[in-house]
């Protein structure tokens, strides 16, 4: 798997929020100042190049959907963040949160529950 752009993360962003969309879908739900029309349908084709989307041709028109799920691109990127800042470790990468974050030890305590569920 590819890292994506800002950009092209964006428009996953919004195509996994969706499911499945036409580019003015996409556009309408970006931040203004929206970019153009065309500079969206190209980013939309670049993802497919990279494997994150395929469309349907319906009519005249394509509708994208994505192929790659949110889950499997943020497991890719948190594997990819803890491989080249952490030196692949979990506890140094949790460790620099917890002090980047000021986190107490109640709230430590409380993703410790969480992990401990999520675990079971």
């Amino acid at each position: 798997m590819k890292a994506l752009t800002k950009a092209e993360e964006q428009i996953m962003q919004i195509l996994w929020d969706l499911k499945e969309a036409y580019v003015k879908d996409v556009l309408e739900r970006m931040d203004d100042p929206k970019p153009a029309y065309n500079t969206v349908s190209t980013f939309i084709r670049i993802l497919e190049t990279k494997g994150f989307v395929k469309h349907r041709p319906i009519g005249k028109s394509h509708q994208y959907y994505p192929i790659v799920t949110k889950d499997e691109y943020r497991s890719f990127s948190i594997r990819r963040l803890l491989s080249g800042y952490f030196g692949g470790s979990f506890t140094k990468m949790a460790s620099f949160f917890a002090k980047e974050e000021n986190l107490d030890v109640k709230e430590i305590e409380r993703i410790m529950e969480e992990v401990k569920k999520d675990v079971k």
